[in-house]
């Protein structure tokens, strides 16, 4: 297959219309999305002024494949991802975006995520002098299971996200939550209120713990999948989960987790899901804790140095 690699500083609607249709497509051959939430986010929105697209154009001007760069985390470096459409792959097409976007940073620090173990990842970043630098799991459960006892102290006050008042005390709870989180430590208000704007956004499902009034601890549910960009049906998700420093080890993490999941439960989903690093041994205890078990992982890839 012939193709030419274009460089946009923004994608037209249309050009937007067919890469979401690649992503869409890839994700049901692969089960799996191509693209996270955060490049989703910036197609559906407009993306962020530093972003740069990168398509692959095959002869008669369709898009075949994909990259996004962003190079706005001046602390770990850009990211790349990349999708391209299951029937043009294995003509060279992503490693052709992946070396036009190296082409393109004199960053040596430059990153490059891979959803899913596919050995196809892990052969292109090998070929471009790539290695694996992080791992995310992804773990679920049944809904149909049954649930531990959720226990509260009765200091404590469980209700709803409120929209309009909530926001500014979790942005702060946040970012003292995940100081040391690559991207969750980074929200800011305009991230927060993006999301909030999204049609799966539910602030009844965005569980709130306070203590005299003070917010300290949060479970962010969203129901995952079912809106034709996944590849697989409606599946509840542990979005974000959170609790103060203060609160560590008196439990209230594991009943968030098991309210956030009875809230799921009630809408009907069968499965839950959630995203940990690897890494973090003690999330990943509560959660097997509860029942989950590893599903699939994520990969990124760092440039190695010259």
């Amino acid at each position: 297959m012939q193709f030419s690699i274009d460089t946009c500083s923004h994608l037209t609607p249309e050009q937007t219309a067919r890469v979401i249709q690649i992503t869409l497509d890839a994700a049901i051959v692969d089960e799996m999305a191509p693209l996270s939430e955060h490049v989703l986010i910036h197609l559906h929105h407009g993306g962020d002024s530093h972003d740069e697209h990168l398509i692959a154009v095959d002869q008669t001007g369709e898009i075949q494949g994909y990259l996004h760069l962003d190079a706005t985390d001046a602390v770990e470096g850009p990211v790349l991802e990349v999708v391209v459409h299951p029937e043009a792959r294995r003509n060279g097409i992503g490693k052709a975006l992946v070396q036009a976007a190296l082409d393109r940073t004199s960053d040596s620090r430059i990153r490059l995520w891979a959803h899913g173990e596919l050995s196809s990842a892990y052969g292109m970043a090998e070929i471009l002098g790539f290695e694996k630098s992080r791992e995310l799991w992804q773990m679920r459960r049944s809904l149909f299971a049954p649930f531990p006892k959720a226990q509260f102290s009765s200091e404590l006050v469980i209700r709803s996200f409120a929209v309009g008042s909530d926001e500014d005390e979790w942005l702060k709870l946040n970012s003292q939550v995940f100081s040391d989180h690559p991207e969750q430590g980074r929200m800011t208000r305009e991230d927060l209120e993006v999301r909030m704007s999204e049609a799966w956004f539910d602030p009844a499902g965005f569980l709130i713990a306070t203590r005299a009034d003070k917010m300290v601890g949060y479970h962010w549910t969203k129901v995952h999948g079912g809106q034709g960009t996944h590849g697989h049906s409606e599946i509840g998700e542990i979005y974000v989960l959170g609790v103060a420093p203060s609160e560590r080890g008196t439990g209230l993490a594991k009943a968030l987790s098991i309210r956030g999941l009875e809230h799921l439960r009630s809408q009907g989903l069968p499965a839950a899901m959630l995203y940990v690093d690897a890494d973090n041994k003690a999330a990943i205890g509560l959660y097997e804790s509860l029942g989950f078990a590893h599903w699939d992982t994520d990969v990124m890839f760092r440039k190695e140095q010259a």
